[in-house]
């Protein structure tokens, strides 16, 4: 999901909340400064539900929560705040603190836009991996069949990686105890093809 920057002055983390609090948009915050979110597409909402509903399925009844989109995540106190696409947290602290935050996630899902590739692989990721609960960071393309996915190595600041390009993949979150085959991801989902020049169509 795209992020603009709103305003340039600087507002304080809660002069941040109140806006949110009562505002319709949902904003990212970074040191100060304010990023409008934008629109997404069908395949990015079809996505998302494509992954939310089975791991709603699978953690639900074990006490975690699945959120999407309209929850915010704390990746570094007072200074760092956005709405990842999914997130999924079994951390008790989630569910007794605040009612509008996650600090603790242990799966952050990112559905890859034309605007937020380069922010989601890069800036973000080089905030997420900080979090301590963050075991698992994917990110998914609603323009073709690619899935990456980031695994936390234990006891070490490494992380291992893989990239899922066959329909007949299927990821495994074994920490979790959870797997999602890649065509489960992309059911329903129309691939826009690219143009001419490159560019995806539509």
């Amino acid at each position: 999901m795209v992020a603009t920057a709103l305003k340039k002055e600087l507002l304080t983390v809660e002069e941040y909340f109140e806006i949110e609090k009562d505002g319709d948009a949902r904003h990212e915050f970074y040191h100060g400064e304010i990023f409008v979110m934008g629109n997404t597409t069908k395949n990015h909402n079809e996505i998302i539900d494509n992954i939310k509903t089975p791991l709603r399925k699978a953690f639900v009844p074990k006490g975690c929560k699945v959120y999407s989109e309209s929850i915010r995540l704390q990746v570094a106190k007072g200074k760092f705040y956005t709405y990842p696409d999914i997130m999924l947290t079994c951390d008790k602290r989630d569910q007794e603190g605040n009612e509008y935050m996650v600090a603790y996630p242990v799966l952050i899902v990112e559905v890859l836009s034309k605007t937020t590739s380069g922010r989601d692989h890069d800036f973000k990721w080089k905030h997420y991996k900080k979090l301590p609960s963050l075991q698992y960071y994917m990110m998914v393309s609603q323009y073709s069949i690619s899935v990456e996915l980031f695994t936390r190595i234990e006891g070490k600041k490494f992380w291992h990686y893989q990239y899922f390009e066959s329909m007949d993949d299927v990821i495994e979150l074994k920490k979790l105890g959870f797997s999602i085959p890649v065509k489960s991801i992309y059911e329903n989902i129309k691939i826009l093809p690219e143009n001419e020049n490159g560019e995806i169509a539509g």
